[in-house]
């Protein structure tokens, strides 16, 4: 398959025409309008620093729906202990360049660049993107963020400064979309961390159904 050149409007091929690893196209920008159609129809950017930006559609597509996610019991315990305090949207953008910044420290290497920063941030001023946080004392010790458009969620990070402030914003984030009648949580790419808490793959073609049936262009739900 070809791997299709942007153009200057914010549209998109048909994600089935995706080369095998999910890559569908380069170029483009990251405008606010550009990001909510690529999101609409399944597909995200990812890049390197510095690199002409990739949008894909991967095929599987690695999911988690709210009612299959796993908790374990020593966790669920540890939950019980108040430890945490979680909020939401209390501090996007320190969520966003956590999940930059543990990532380089730990030399895992990240996609969230400066650009990447700005361009999310814009869609958290419209109530399109959102974050988890946890604290512990006062401090920001874990947290996630993403995108919500109708009952989907789409992840794009997570991170971790203390034991379980992961788990427990995701475990967060599933019971408030849970509330909200929420479809999907989109995980994108496969992690060990994301199968443990009930996390699986699915066809694209059921993926891309489910966005058919569930995200909404007349408004984006969040509680």
């Amino acid at each position: 398959m070809p791997v299709f050149v942007l153009g200057n409007e914010p549209i998109f091929p048909n994600p089935i025409f995706a080369e095998s690893n999910g890559l569908l196209a380069v170029g483009g920008d990251l405008s606010t309008e550009r990001l909510i159609a690529a999101y609409r129809m399944g597909i995200f950017p990812w890049y390197g620093e510095g690199d002409p930006i990739l949008w894909w559609s991967p095929d599987p597509r690695f999911v988690l729906f709210p009612r299959e996610f796993r908790l374990s019991r020593s966790m669920r315990q540890f939950l019980k202990k108040g430890f945490f305090t979680v909020t939401f949207d209390r501090d996007f953008r320190s969520v966003i360049e956590m999940c930059r910044d543990v990532r380089r420290r730990k030399g895992e290497g990240t996609w969230i660049s400066e650009e990447m920063v700005s361009a999310y941030c814009r869609l958290h001023e419209l109530g399109v993107a959102h974050s988890v946080e946890v604290w512990h004392e006062g401090l920001l010790v874990g947290g996630l963020y993403g995108v919500a458009l109708g009952r989907c969620f789409f992840g794009e990070s997570m991170f971790s400064e203390k034991s379980n402030a992961s788990k427990t914003a995701l475990y967060a984030l599933v019971k408030r979309l849970e509330e909200q009648n929420f479809a999907i949580i989109d995980c994108q790419v496969y992690t060990d961390h994301m199968r443990r808490m009930g996390a699986r793959f699915i066809a694209r073609k059921d993926f891309l159904e489910i966005l058919r049936r569930c995200v909404d262009s007349r408004s984006f739900l969040w509680g």
